[in-house]
């Protein structure tokens, strides 16, 4: 990863936030559904490790790009929403879904 402390790069500092790995794949999850539940999200992103989608949906709740809200208190059980900061990534997203479309081919 780039370093981007300080960095006056925009470019730098977004990826600092979305450009991890797993990321832009629960941003697309999310623009698509609305709404998902964690199992859900470990269900459609097949290879994610637990630990691993807990911690950047984390670091988007702290940039205020994913919202969680509960659903059940006991045991607690928490939905995930893209906030319109989260949202407002989409285009971004659309892009990478257009581009891989023309650029990529599916893998066997």
């Amino acid at each position: 990863m780039l370093e981007t402390e300080n960095s006056t790069c925009p470019v730098a500092r977004t990826l600092k936030i979305i450009g991890h790995r797993w990321t832009p794949l629960i941003l697309r999850e999310l623009l698509l559904h609305k709404t998902r539940r964690f199992a859900d999200m470990q269900i459609s992103l097949t290879g994610i490790a637990p630990t691993t989608l807990s911690a950047r949906l984390k670091t988007l709740e702290q940039h205020g790009i994913v919202e969680r809200k509960f659903y059940s208190q006991h045991p607690p059980r928490a939905e995930y929403v893209l906030t319109a900061k989260g949202r407002s990534l989409g285009p971004i997203i659309n892009a990478m879904r257009k581009w891989g479309r023309e650029h990529t081919k599916p893998e066997e």
